[in-house]
């Protein structure tokens, strides 16, 4: 039997990334989300418009996703309810949220250089993915469109470099990452859950995964038009 409900959030389960930016004065901003989804070198976050890493990000346009597994629970805790935002935002206040300049120091993290972007890394998490700004849309509804102050925020990035723990690569291949070690830190509905065994073989796990790589199908398509 279904019922119809009306949620206040839809966070059905994503894995939680920790986004560092860098602040205009030059120290470093680090934020927790879970926000995010991929596809082939892009991702799609989505942020509050009035948190300080959206701002970064756009400022900049450059951030790394640090992506924390699923026994780092206690450095995302550190993170939560603070905020860069300095004054808190009104809504942010009454939910308990407060002002921290220190985020690195705040979680515990290890800052490390990136390679291709100013941000910097967290040395902790095993999968670390240095991103470009691509383009951005308010996500204010129809009809609404002076009203986008208050509107969730969706920003595209590229990956341009990828840094993973060699404990999650499969031992045969040096560019794929082995999803029986990878155990992800996953939000769903404001609780922390991780991932279980696999549950069986999947038959999309038959298409060999650097098909995928971006490129490989457009050119796949012009030789079979030749």
């Amino acid at each position: 039997m279904h019922k119809t409900i009306q949620p206040a959030i839809l966070y059905f389960g994503t894995p939680v990334v920790l986004v560092s930016t860098l602040n205009e004065d030059g120290t470093a901003n680090l934020a927790p989300m879970s926000s995010a989804w991929w596809l082939q070198d892009r991702c799609l976050l989505g942020f509050d418009p009035t948190s300080q890493s959206p701002r970064n990000l756009l400022h900049s346009g450059q951030c790394v996703l640090n992506l924390p597994s699923a026994d780092q629970t206690a450095l995302v805790n550190r993170l939560a309810l603070t905020t860069g935002s300095d004054p808190v935002p009104p809504h942010k206040a009454m939910r308990g949220y407060r002002h921290d300049g220190a985020k690195f120091e705040a979680a515990g993290a290890t800052p490390v250089p990136g390679e291709c972007v100013a941000p910097p890394r967290v040395a902790e998490c095993p999968v670390q993915l240095e991103a470009e700004l691509e383009q951005s849309w308010s996500l204010a509804p129809r009809g609404q469109g002076a009203q986008t102050r208050a509107a969730p925020l969706a920003i595209q990035v590229r990956i341009v470099r990828v840094h993973v723990d060699e404990h999650i690569l499969l031992a045969d291949e040096a560019d794929r990452i082995d999803p029986d070690r990878w155990r992800p830190l996953i939000m769903s509905f404001q609780q922390f859950y991780g991932l279980g065994p696999r549950l069986g073989e999947s038959r999309l796990a038959s298409v060999p995964e650097a098909s995928y790589r971006p490129g490989r199908a457009m050119d796949a398509m012009r030789s079979a038009t030749r």
